[in-house]
């Protein structure tokens, strides 16, 4: 059915819930989805510089992972499978070994199956350190964004989200949240204000169970933690008992520019939380990494039905063959980093007081504007372009392209975003005259 005749008919405003989202920036019916395109009812097609919010991190539908997975699926292999042990399970948990934890140096980690989204990572992530360290107390940070369920609510920031829980936020607590790297500028040392803080017995901020922390803040803005940050967090953490989460959900898998986003820094997290880009294919899958000395669970102890999905450790598997077996992939991505930088650049020297933001494959321009932003990305969009906002107002232009997006189309991806900028920005001037 053609998308006009879908809409007239409506079924989506007639059946579908008020709280959807990014199917308003995007009104048409999309029907197929190739590497770092997607194609709608009437043939028009984009390319994606959303990719899933950084689920897609390898493209839409990888050949290899498709083929896998077809394979799977006509030889009756397990589809859903509790937490038993399946073929599939073990062939994973072997290439994450081998291409992810052993060449890191991080052996000293066991992998525990969640829930399928990040939101259940963080969860078991907070329920674990609380359970090791007997404290309840978790810090976060200042625009972080961890997950929409109770828990990994409180830990986020933005007010916009919280208020979805309703009760005046009276139940999002349990959390102390403290000032970002270069919360207040890049000359106020926010590792200083937090030290002082936790050191002093009458800040009324609670012995921590955990710190949790994003290396680049997808939600919050492409807010980009420094090495020195992170090692910081990181040493507070081990000096006051604390354990210390990674939410590598968004930044991870290669989006940063390594495998896991707080790699440069050198640092060691007791948690890592994964999910988003994990299956490689846009999957459902999420599991939590946690250091041998903190497995403490007993059997069932944290548990759910969808914990290890059969289907993304099949396409999982062969993105880690595929991708990460040597750092070639990782030495690609660096050189569409450079390329990214430049592009947004060129952008944000369009625009005064426009900053440049993120780090890696996950960079973007705060452009100073909500309104801005969103103009630009419609318009982006009526063009051919998929990208969307981030931060706390939505003024940040976003760039989450497939790490695979091949060079050309990548450029013209930017070229789109330049223009389309270009006439957002006569628009406001017309406006503003």
């Amino acid at each position: 059915m053609p998308f006009t005749d879908l809409k007239q008919d409506n079924i989506f405003e007639r059946r579908e819930s008020q709280v959807r989202s990014y199917c308003r920036n995007f009104d048409t019916l999309f029907v197929k989805a190739t590497g770092s395109t997607m194609t709608d009812a009437d043939g028009k097609t984009y390319i994606d510089f959303l990719a899933g919010c950084s689920t897609l991190n390898y493209g839409h539908n990888d050949p290899d992972m498709k083929d896998a997975l077809i394979a799977h699926i006509t030889r009756d292999g397990v589809a859903h499978g509790l937490d038993m042990y399946t073929d599939a399970k073990a062939d994973w948990l072997s290439a994450f070994e081998d291409y992810i934890l052993k060449p890191r140096g991080m052996d000293d980690y066991k992998i525990m199956m969640t829930g399928p989204t990040g939101t259940n990572a963080v969860e078991a992530a907070v329920k674990l350190a609380r359970k090791v360290t007997k404290r309840n107390n978790v810090i976060a940070f200042t625009n972080g964004f961890h997950g929409m369920t109770m828990g990994a609510l409180a830990l986020t920031g933005n007010a916009g989200k919280r208020a979805g829980a309703g009760m005046g936020g009276s139940g999002l607590n349990g959390t102390t949240h403290m000032p970002y790297a270069n919360a207040f500028g890049e000359d106020i040392d926010t590792i200083e204000q937090i030290e002082m803080l936790l050191e002093n017995s009458s800040s009324g901020v609670d012995a921590p169970a955990a710190f949790i922390f994003e290396p680049i803040q997808g939600e919050g803005g492409l807010n980009a933690a420094s090495i020195e940050w992170m090692q910081g967090i990181a040493r507070l953490a081990k000096k006051h008992g604390a354990l210390l989460i990674v939410d590598d959900i968004q930044s991870g898998c290669g989006r940063s520019g390594k495998y896991f986003g707080f790699e440069e820094a050198g640092i060691k997290p007791d948690i890592v939380t994964q999910a988003k880009s994990l299956s490689g294919m846009g999957l459902p899958f999420a599991c939590v990494l946690l250091k041998k000395e903190h497995d403490i669970w007993k059997p069932a102890e944290h548990n759910g039905t969808f914990r290890g999905n059969n289907h993304a450790f099949v396409t999982a598997r062969v993105a880690l063959e595929k991708f990460w077996k040597d750092d070639a992939f990782e030495k690609d991505v660096a050189k569409k980093a450079d390329i990214l930088h430049a592009g947004l650049k060129d952008i944000a020297d369009m625009i005064d007081g426009a900053k440049l933001k993120g780090r890696g494959m996950m960079q973007g321009v705060d452009v100073g504007s909500g309104e801005l932003a969103s103009d630009i990305c419609s318009r982006a969009f009526e063009k051919g372009l998929i990208i969307e906002t981030s931060g706390a107002d939505g003024e940040v232009v976003k760039v989450l392209a497939p790490l695979t997006t091949p060079v050309d189309m990548f450029e013209k991806g930017l070229d789109i975003l330049k223009s389309a900028t270009s006439d957002a920005l006569s628009s406001f001037k017309i406006a503003a005259e």
